[in-house]
């Protein structure tokens, strides 16, 4: 989950260097997809309330995108999405919403490296109940899955493979820490507003100092999207039950969040660190207007979980007004 406190979550998440706040930016793997909306309300795109109003739709278009379901497969696919999205909105949002009220009192403050990394962390924990959600919920899928469409999710993550690479690996090392610092920036000024030369100049140097790999980070991915398609081919093969599949989904949950290499956990808490230390460096270089808008910008997204929290899915009371966000309070 990615929340937006003042820098800590910004620069955090950014200099681990996710990508931008669009349907694309999840994780291709299945379970992940029922996550998008969640990048879309808390990662800084313009339109919270209707985003999330819309959620089971594009989670829809997205999932369908990389599964290519048959159309006895589909009506299960919607109503399970459906489900978790109701689930979701009536037991999550006003947890999001309460920890980004907690942030607004901080946001005037100074904040160290170890404060940037305990809100990462909440963040972080804040997602799981969502995430387990999602493995049991999605387990009744995999047994329609066929090799086709095995063969289909296949080629869709080679084509976002190849989009990262792309994206995240240009050959000229200075164009690839410009496209990245351009990344960044973007998303600290979402927060803070426009930033000095002097801030830009304290982001660059810390972004060109990132122990940050994305050629590790793409290959650790890849081997992510292996898991994925070895466990729900198995899974298929066995024709497993109930029970073992929701267990099988949970524990690819977490291989998922977190690598079975130790070289490579190591090599990420050192990115986390790095990136914790400059997310302080940031938010205590910032301005008092600057930090004023953080808040009022984390008061918009708090009252608009808020609203999603309390209106049903299908609320006729939304207007086109109230469905654009987030609501920015003076």
């Amino acid at each position: 989950m990615r929340v937006p406190f003042p820098a800590a979550m910004i620069t955090t998440l950014s200099a681990i260097d996710k990508r931008p706040c669009m349907l694309r930016a999840a994780k291709p793997r299945i379970i992940g997809c029922l996550l998008v909306l969640l990048a879309v309300v808390l990662g800084g795109c313009s339109t919270v309330r209707l985003a999330y109003s819309n959620g089971p739709q594009l989670a829809w278009w997205w999932l369908d995108g990389y599964v290519d379901f048959s159309r006895d497969q589909a009506p299960l696919a919607r109503q399970t999405l459906d489900r978790w999205f109701d689930w979701h909105r009536s037991t999550q949002l006003t947890g999001y919403a309460t920890l980004l009220a907690q942030a607004q009192l901080q946001v005037a403050d100074p904040l160290t490296p170890a404060q940037a990394c305990q809100w990462q962390a909440r963040g972080r924990a804040g997602l799981e109940p969502a995430l387990q959600r999602a493995a049991d919920d999605f387990a009744a899928l995999a047994p329609g899955l066929g090799e086709a469409q095995f063969r289909q999710l296949q080629q869709r993550y080679d084509k976002g493979n190849q989009e990262l690479q792309e994206e995240y690996l240009q050959p000229d090392p200075e164009d690839r820490q410009r496209a990245r610092f351009k990344r960044t920036l973007g998303r600290a000024e979402m927060l803070y507003g426009d930033l000095g030369d002097a801030q830009k100049r304290l982001l660059e140097s810390g972004l060109a100092s990132s122990p940050f790999d994305p050629q590790a980070w793409l290959q650790d991915r890849q081997r992510r999207q292996r898991d994925t398609l070895k466990t729900l081919r198995d899974l298929v093969a066995r024709q497993a039950g109930d029970d073992e599949r929701r267990a099988s989904m949970r524990a690819l949950a977490k291989r998922l969040e977190s690598s079975s290499d130790p070289a490579y956990e190591r090599y990420q808490r050192r990115v986390v660190d790095h990136n914790c230390e400059l997310a302080a460096r940031l938010h205590n270089a910032t301005t008092q207007a600057q930090r004023q808008n953080a808040r009022s910008m984390l008061q918009g997204w708090e009252a608009d979980l808020r609203w999603l929290a309390a209106n049903p899915a299908n609320s006729s009371t939304t207007t086109s007004a109230q469905a654009v966000g987030p609501t920015v309070i003076p």
